[in-house]
């Protein structure tokens, strides 16, 4: 750093905290809005302060609306963005070594890449945003909040927008890769959260929820789980040397042995199986056999997505965090399988059956659940609908993709991104839209329980 700038170090920030608390604080909805050649304006003197120079300025930018402002890679170390909206910005491939995001809310926010070592994420609300490759070595993310004071000056919690409490949440993240080393999070949320791969050694994360996480691979070693939460988690590689468990609830979790039989156990490739199964489409059940992979683990299977898996039954079967962007799964009867952390980018899914299957963080952009349509002898045309009852559709990314005429009764589709989706004559009677985003959607004739609204 250069001559003549102090680092703002944590201890400051804290203090900072407690002045501010005898401030008048907006609330969330009344943050005044920047503009993106504001922020520009803004990073750019801060970079000049970071070097020292005359007419620099610390970024601070507490208090305001960022969202989906562009951040352009910039090194916004020793900024503080306190209480401030993110939403959707794309802080992707920053800097922002020791920066402050206290009580901020970051939710769908692009951070893939970026360095948040020894940033301050406490009371921060980061549910549904992409930290891929990101690091937070060293974070503190333990929990926070703000105090205003109210009309009569008493002091009391300032709201938090997306959330309500002071703990640090990461619900619906992508941590896949995050380097966590040496992180402060107690009591953090991390439930529904993708940490494949992560490093999360000598953590200290007592009284954590994880629960739905996937934590395949995850490096917790020597890392502090007393009284966390893993259930319904899957820990498939997970490194548990040398950590504190006291108390730590692990009701089903799955482990490698839960995730299904596995293909070889057939007795035949893939390419064999689907041979006959072609058959068996081509003849309509005269001649081959219906490929039946209910119950089988096929998350690590090669390039799944380049088979054709029109009309198979799957139920039951795992595909976590397979790629199947642009794959054929037409009249398919998938129930309860899990889709969790898939990229199904433009998949085809149209008229087959989804009832009660995990699709929890998958990347459904552009796919098409529309119906399939069958015309008969006598030039009538008969609708066969995808259907996708009591689906877990937890943020999930839904971008342009194609759910007319869907059955989405009892769907959770907490999170998820559903701009410019097309729901015209879907049925969403008891879905759950808590946090969703709604943007551009189209819902002609859509039935919707208008207590959602």
């Amino acid at each position: 750093m250069g001559s003549g700038v102090k680092e703002f170090s944590p201890e400051t920030a804290k203090k900072a905290h407690g002045r501010m608390s005898e401030e008048r604080i907006p609330e969330p909805e009344n943050l005044p809005t920047l503009s993106q050649t504001d922020l520009d304006d803004v990073t750019r003197k801060h970079g000049m302060y970071m070097k020292g120079r005359r007419g620099g300025a610390r970024a601070v930018l507490q208090y305001k609306d960022l969202s989906r402002l562009d951040f352009k890679r910039a090194d916004l170390s020793q900024a503080d963005f306190t209480g401030s909206l993110l939403l959707e910005a794309d802080l992707s491939g920053g800097t922002f070594f020791g920066t402050s995001f206290f009580a901020c809310d970051l939710r769908n926010a692009d951070m893939r890449g970026g360095n948040f070592s020894r940033a301050d994420f406490r009371g921060a609300y980061v549910a549904g945003a992409d930290l891929t490759g990101a690091n937070m070595s060293g974070a503190d993310m333990r929990e926070g909040k703000i105090m205003k004071r109210g009309d009569k000056g008493a002091l009391t919690d300032r709201k938090r927008s997306g959330g309500l409490g002071a703990k640090t949440v990461f619900t619906g993240a992508r941590l896949t890769d995050v380097n966590m080393k040496d992180v402060q999070a107690f009591a953090a949320d991390f439930s529904d959260a993708d940490l494949t791969g992560a490093d999360m050694g000598r953590t200290d994360m007592e009284g954590a929820n994880f629960e739905g996480a996937n934590l395949t691979g995850v490096n917790l070693k020597s890392a502090n789980l007393s009284h966390a939460s893993m259930r319904a988690s899957v820990i498939t590689g997970a490194i548990l040397e040398g950590s504190e468990r006291a108390g730590l609830n692990m009701q089903g979790s799955i482990t490698e042995k839960d995730m299904g039989d596995r293909l070889e156990n057939l007795g035949k490739t893939l390419s064999e199986l689907l041979e006959e199964h072609t058959l068996w489409v081509a003849t309509a059940g005269r001649a081959g056999r219906q490929l039946d992979l209910s119950g089988y683990d096929l998350h690590d299977l090669a390039d799944l997505r380049r088979f054709p898996l029109t009309a198979i039954r799957a139920v039951g079967a795992n595909f976590l965090g397979q790629n199947l962007s642009a794959a054929e799964l037409q009249s398919g009867v998938f129930d309860r399988s899990d889709f969790r952390d898939c990229r199904m980018i433009e998949a085809d899914m149209r008229g087959s059956d989804f009832k009660y299957a995990n699709f929890s963080r998958a990347n459904l952009d552009g796919a098409r659940l529309c119906p399939l349509e069958f015309r008969s002898d006598y030039g009538g045309t008969r609708l066969q609908c995808a259907d996708l009852t009591g689906a877990n559709l937890r943020y999930v990314s839904l971008r342009g993709a194609d759910l007319r005429d869907c059955n989405l009764k009892g769907v959770d589709l907490t999170g998820a991104a559903l701009h410019t989706c097309d729901l015209r004559r879907a049925d969403l009677t008891g879905a759950i839209l808590k946090g969703a985003i709604l943007e551009s959607v189209r819902m002609d004739e859509t039935i919707i329980d208008k207590k959602v609204f």
